[in-house]
């Protein structure tokens, strides 16, 4: 192509011109040259500044940069050449940009800006004297977005499909000794209106380049074949080939079967992602030999269901994207590696590529240790829906070649993974003949496995019903065969028959999921719900550092927003289940509690205590599972032991007596005599460590009666204020001295920092907002001695608002001078405001909610310690609480907060009976709620919490900020799905909370 024709190439429908023919990836014993490394790379504004002559093996590049392939130039552009990270203002090449759903470009398909950041790459090679007769092949895994090749100055070909591999026949253009790659690649093509997938736009060589020797007589293609007929527990064999080969599979006594001869064995055992049996053989052709690692198995609807093996199977699901903090979406083999290791240790068993194919090497660690997989084609158009999908590339027939060309080079790269259940044709790409063009081609293709699509509702040409983000509500009546029709009668038919999946569902944006729980329980309800695939699995933060602040120096994770970016979706890129640096988040820990493969139930009968065990695996007994028991009295450990659990087979329960076994409380109990039931592995199985913890149950056996408050019977002493015990209040009745503790004193709370779920648009915080609950205003009504006690009236509202609560909060001091506030609460004024009815929708007003019901005070600042009682050790709150059990905790108060990319509230300790903050003196304040508070232990205010866009904007501001709740509003997952639901609402209504608080002194203990 003439150099100055490249910018009609960008806008070629066409996804590419002188590639080879998709196939399978293949372990081959042919000769293979590595190219990653440091290549010599130039980054240019546009096609129009393009380097006349690059490609040429004379071009002196001797001034150009080094770049790593794989990598991708923007991410690589933050850091320096030493390593060092960069302030966004020093990037060398380039900067990262996100969005989720609106295209950085104008929507002018096919034609990319004239603003084109495009990369030139070269390398050299030493292939020394070639092998006569052999072919040579160049494989790229992945390139973003549009790139083409040179090999000694030859132009060999182009291609787009960024996550997609592609592969030249580069034989004529080599020679013997040292030889030069040359390669372009822009940042946008017509391609990029195919690829707007909710990610970093980022470019370049991102994925492995190697080059592959291809002897005469060489395998080019491969397709195995490997059935399981549940019946008969027999294997179903058979290996396609494009040259005659021979299949050796020692395990099994198979020597020489001849690809296209079909085999029946028996004694197979099948692959499920609960046993990944993979069979280790080999391809053997006159060329080469190919590993193979088969697994057999069967995938089917049967009436109305999907089946595994004659099984049905529920998806416990993830949505993976590829990235890390330092590489973006170049991951080595360990992260990937660590991926699948978390994922088997949190229960999770499916994964769903989105939005498009992975390293394949993830794909052959999902065959390993055994992950359902939804293989999803490299393909979304979702910024078409700002413009009523004006012009969407998916019904128009211009793009039908690429489209079909994304969904075959997907299929035959990956169509001998066992791991894959389901082709999914791409994500939020509107409707149109194309989409059912790609369904058609890979049902031909490859009848094996079922068809996945979401963004058509009818489903006519897909094998799975599927949908996003359906409330609860919702999914109850697609279980009952109750939803709302569709227009085409007959597609409406076929779609009702079909299993249904919730591709993505529980938004784990920031704080949250809330209501997995109740996900949970409908799709145990309802044999058509086979599950579904929580959006996502990590934040895709970026590393950088703080450049200026108290906290200079500092490393951070952005988002969008952060690098200049025009148009940008925020924080919206963090939404996973693990942090950047892959380190669980209090939503994985839930998910992984909610989607126990066990369920455990105690129930008590009088004298009789039983264990329910409920096995929801779908393939494998519990014979590999040990089950322990403890008994704990306020926390402190009584007795222990371990059960003999009969195997219990899958989808099956089995119910055990455990009064001869588990020891109860001898006398009297001191405190909440607690018996806690585990599920662990007996043995390290794959990936799963012998002694990891599955599924825990517990059951409150005896509860002592909580210890009387032994008033004092004194009247509170005027003189400035009031003395109470060692308390000082002040002339209005407010806590200002507790021994010789200074105390903000505590006043009515309503508000926190909110949740990603809190800001969205399905969200509440601006009806809080809009009544003004961030910025309440107090007034002392009245400050009286009653009896032995002060009692004291306030009011709160917000400026302009009659909409609050009035607060009566009475004092009490015991013997020893600790003090027992009680807080009556009652609504007053309108909880109504203009929002409430844009939240709810159907034009109906309701009374407007709240984000807490609580006080909050402050204390000296420090390094202090929490001791608890309650549950724990993480985070919990109304719709989130699986993954906590009672008992006693400790942690520091910089352990109790929850680094969220965007800070938020977070580390709400709940059902709190007692607790100790203790200062590094050993001086501190003892509080104890009789029938368990919410509390929250920080070093900075809710709405500094809120002021901050980062962790690094976090200054301790010199106290403690101690909140005690009666509730809080639930957390849901209105961040892109549903608003907590009803049962997890907070509305103002008249309660109360009472608290004891005491001072304690060095060396006293915890209770």
């Amino acid at each position: 192509m003439p150099f100055f024709s490249t910018p009609a190439r960008l806008s070629s429908f066409e996804p590419g011109a002188g590639r080879l023919a998709p196939r399978a990836s293949a372990n081959s014993d042919a000769r293979t040259f590595d190219l990653e490394g440091d290549w010599r790379f130039r980054l240019t504004p546009s096609p129009r500044a393009m380097t006349r002559d690059f490609e040429q093996p004379c071009f002196d590049d001797s001034s150009w940069d080094m770049l790593p392939v794989p990598s991708s130039w923007q991410i690589n552009g933050l850091r320096s050449p030493s390593g060092a990270l960069l302030d966004r203002d020093e990037a060398r090449f380039g900067l990262p940009a996100y969005t989720n759903l609106i295209y950085p470009f104008p929507l002018d398909p096919p034609h990319p800006p004239d603003d084109n950041p495009t990369g030139e790459y070269r390398t050299s090679f030493d292939l020394g004297r070639l092998t006569p007769a052999a072919r040579w092949v160049l494989r790229f895994e992945g390139v973003d977005s549009h790139f083409t090749v040179w090999i000694n100055g030859i132009e060999i070909g182009w291609s787009t499909g960024s996550r997609l591999a592609t592969e030249f026949d580069v034989t004529d253009a080599l020679h013997d000794g040292v030889n030069l790659l040359a390669v372009r690649v822009h940042q946008w093509s017509a391609a990029s209106y195919l690829e707007d997938q909710d990610m970093w736009w980022i470019s370049g060589i991102f994925r492995s380049v190697r080059l592959i020797e291809r002897p005469a007589d060489a395998i080019g293609d491969h397709f195995v074949h490997a059935d399981f007929d549940h019946l008969t527990g027999e294997g179903i064999l058979r290996v396609d080939c494009d040259v005659p080969s021979l299949i050796d599979i020692p395990e099994l006594d198979i020597t020489g079967l001849l690809t296209g001869e079909a085999r029946r064995i028996g004694g197979v055992e099948p692959w499920t992602a609960e046993t990944p049996r993979l069979y280790s053989g080999t391809l053997r052709g006159p060329g080469e030999s190919i590993a193979l690692r088969i697994g057999f198995r069967t995938v089917r609807v049967t009436d109305g269901l999907i089946t595994v093996n004659g099984a049905p199977v529920r998806f416990r699901g993830v949505n993976r994207h590829e990235w890390h903090p330092e590489t973006g979406r170049t991951l080595d083999l360990e992260t990937m590696r660590a991926d699948v290791l978390l994922m088997k240790q949190h229960n999770v068993n499916a994964v769903r590529t989105s939005h498009y194919p992975p390293d394949s090497r993830f794909l052959d660690l999902c065959d390993e240790y055994g992950l359902w997989v939804i293989d999803e084609c490299d393909l979304e158009t979702h910024g078409f829906a700002l413009v009523g999908w004006e012009n969407n590339p998916s019904a128009d027939p211009r793009w039908r070649e690429a489209f079909l060309d994304r969904i075959r080079r997907t299929v035959e790269r990956d169509k001998n993974h066992p791991s894959i259940v389901m082709w999914s044709l791409g994500n939020e790409a509107g409707t149109g003949d194309n989409l059912r063009a790609m369904a058609e081609w890979a049902r031909e293709r490859d009848g094996s496995r079922l068809i996945h699509y979401e963004g058509d509702y009818d489903s006519s040409y897909v094998d799975v019903y599927s949908r996003m983000y359906s409330d609860t509500a919702e999914m109850e009546l697609i279980g009952m065969g109750a939803d709302n029709r569709t227009v085409d009668a007959a597609a409406d038919t076929h779609r009702r028959a079909l299993p249904m999946i919730l591709c993505e569902y529980a938004h784990a944006m920031g704080n949250g999921p809330g209501g997995l729980a109740d996900y949970e329980a409908l799709f145990d309800r309802y044999p058509r719900l086979h599950g579904g695939f929580v959006w996502e699995w990590i934040d895709h933060g970026i590393t950088q550092v703080a450049v200026q602040g108290p906290n200079a120096g500092q490393t951070y994770f952005a988002y969008g927003g952060d690098f200049a970016e025009v148009v940008h979706d925020g924080n919206f890129i963090a939404d996973g289940l693990v942090f950047p640096d892959r380190t669980p988040s209090p939503g994985l820990l839930e998910y992984k509690a909610v989607i126990a493969p066990l369920v455990l139930c105690l129930d008590e009968h009088g004298d009789r205590l039983t264990l329910l065990v409920r096995n929801r695996y779908d393939h494998i007994d519990t014979a590999d599972v040990a089950f322990e028991w403890q008994v704990d009295d306020d926390g402190i450990r009584v007795d222990e032991g371990t059960l003999d659990v009969p195997a219990v087979g899958p989808r099956a329960s089995a119910t055990v007596a455990l009064t001869e076994t588990v020891t109860r409380m001898a006398g009297a109990p001191s405190g909440q005599v607690v018996l806690t039931v585990r599920a662990v592995s007996a043995k390290d199985r794959n990936g799963v460590p012998a002694g990891h913890e599955i599924a825990l149950a517990q059951r409150i056996l005896a509860d002592a009666e909580p210890p009387a408050f032994p008033r004092q019977h004194k009247a509170p002493e005027p003189g400035e204020g009031w003395r109470l015990g060692s308390a000082h209040f002040d002339a209005d009745g407010r806590l200002i001295v507790l021994g010789d503790m200074e105390i903000v004193p505590p006043r009515l709370d309503l508000w926190r920092a909110p949740t990603d779920n809190d800001r969205a648009h399905r969200g509440q915080a601006a009806a809080w907002r809009e009544l003004g609950l961030d910025r309440l205003q107090h007034r002392t009504v009245s400050a009286d001695v009653i009896d032995d006690a002060l009692v004291v009236d306030t009011v709160s509202m917000a400026a302009g608002h009659d909409a609050g609560m009035r607060a009566r909060m009475t004092w009490r001091a015991d013997a020893a001078g600790d003090l027992e506030l009680r807080v009556d609460l009652r609504p007053v004024g309108q909880f109504d405001t203009d929002l409430i009815s844009r939240v709810y929708g159907n034009g109906v007003v309701e009374a407007a909610s709240v984000a807490r019901l609580g006080i909050r005070l402050g204390l000296p600042g420090g390094d202090a310690v929490l001791d608890w009682y309650g549950l724990g050790p993480g985070e919990a709150y109304g719709d989130s609480h699986r993954a906590v059990r009672l008992g006693r905790f400790r942690a520091g108060v910089a352990d109790l907060q929850t680094p969220y990319l965007r800070p938020q509230e977070n580390g709400n300790r709940r059902g709190v009976r007692w607790g100790q903050i203790t200062w590094p003196a050993g001086d501190g304040l003892r509080i104890a709620a009789p029938t368990g508070v919410d509390m929250t232990l920080r070093p900075w205010t809710s709405h500094a919490l809120e002021a901050a866009r980062h962790t690094c904007d976090l200054v301790p501001d010199g106290r403690l900020w101690l909140n005690l709740d009666i509730a809080q509003y639930g957390i849901g997952s209105a961040s892109c799905g549903p608003d907590a639901f009803p049962a997890y609402r907070l509305y103002p209504h008249a309660c109360s909370l009472t608290v004891r608080l005491g001072t304690v002194t060095a060396g006293a203990g915890t209770p």
